[in-house]
């Protein structure tokens, strides 16, 4: 069985900073791409960010300049740095990965619990 766990969420003000973490575990061959989704309340999710094995980002243009995505390949990890945070970045925050597990033929998706971070103005 396959898990990811996401930590980092929180509360912050305006213009500050979060790091949120998602660590991948369980009978795992390989991952292929790594990715942040969100959920505003009323709103559909979306992507935030996104990252292949090999390293290439893609990123939402509401977020761009201000989120860096990265990986730990060797920890089955995936980053997001949120910097200048405004208030439109509230939402639960979910992690996202394309996973190869022992057993299965081919990769298959699997979502974290969700995250919640909240920027006051």
């Amino acid at each position: 069985q396959v898990r990811l766990v996401e930590s980092g969420g929180g509360l912050v003000q305006a213009g500050g900073s979060l790091r949120l973490s998602c660590a991948a575990s369980g009978r795992i061959f390989s991952i292929n791409a790594m990715g942040w989704y969100r959920q505003a309340p009323g709103k559909q999710r979306e992507l935030v960010a996104d990252i292949t094995s090999g390293g290439s980002t893609n990123y939402a243009d509401s977020v761009k300049g201000r989120f860096t995505i990265s990986r730990d390949n060797a920890k089955n990890t995936v980053y997001l740095q949120m910097n200048s945070l405004k208030p439109e970045d509230t939402a639960i925050y979910y992690c996202n990965a394309d996973i190869v597990s022992f057993g299965r033929f081919g990769g298959h998706d699997y979502w974290g619990q969700g995250t919640q971070v909240t920027v006051s103005s």
